[in-house]
């Protein structure tokens, strides 16, 4: 069974109603970076942080996978299939993908604030969380997001996954953050590579990448037709 990785961004969300962090009118002109999503902005106001997730983490709740979600969840029944995605939303768990790798967290999860050598994570079950909700040593717990200036724990794996690949879907990621859009360069030359994004001709890939100028839910049908005979 060949091996299928889906490089997943903020453009397949968005389809599903999820506001956008960099796109014009994305929540980055809303809430500056440095006061919601790094470990500073934490230690000077984690009230105001936790209320900014609180509020993101219901928008995910309200929203439901999209036809581009559910298409690469069927997919496993063809592929192995591994979806990458720096999307800290879980509409790819929702939509049935089974093999999910998440960059840069998972929203409707907790992990504490103190050390956490365990790196054990809590399901917020009711939407918030809440600054009187504590781990297990007593720390509050905060949003379980990889803000800016933190490692990114899932990197080194999601890059072996990416080496295995036999195809790699890239879809609806700019491929301005890095060190995640690393990964979409580190599949074998021989794999298939495919960018599904309007804006791909835009994109710096190599001439190695199909380039399918489609939105997430609009390419499923071109991207299909890549993969019947696979």
């Amino acid at each position: 069974m060949k091996k299928i990785v889906v490089l997943s961004g903020a453009g397949i969300s968005a389809e599903s109603g999820i506001r956008t962090f960099r796109d014009s009118g994305g929540l980055w002109e809303e809430y500056p970076v440095e006061e919601v999503a790094t470990p500073q902005a934490w230690k000077r106001n984690p009230e105001k942080v936790q209320e900014f997730y609180n509020l993101r983490r219901k928008q995910v709740m309200a929203a439901e996978p999209n036809a581009a979600h559910r298409y690469f969840a069927e997919l496993e029944n063809r592929f192995d299939v591994t979806v990458i995605t720096q999307n800290i939303d879980d509409l790819h768990e929702r939509a049935g993908s089974t093999q999910v790798v998440h960059l840069h967290g998972n929203i409707r999860l907790a992990k504490s604030s103190g050390p956490d050598p365990d790196r054990k994570f809590y399901p917020v079950e009711s939407g918030n969380i809440s600054m009187d909700d504590c781990c297990d040593a007593g720390y509050v717990l905060r949003p379980h997001v990889v803000w800016f200036g933190e490692e990114v724990p899932e990197l080194e794996r999601a890059a072996e996954i990416c080496k295995e690949a036999d195809i790699l879907i890239v879809v609806g990621t700019s491929l301005q953050v890095y060190p995640a859009a690393g990964l979409a360069f580190v599949a074998p030359q021989d794999a298939l590579k495919i960018l599904l994004d309007p804006d791909c001709e835009s994109l710096q890939v190599g001439p190695d990448f199909f380039k399918l100028p489609y939105s997430a839910v609009a390419g499923v049908q071109a991207l299909e037709r890549l993969l019947e005979d696979r």
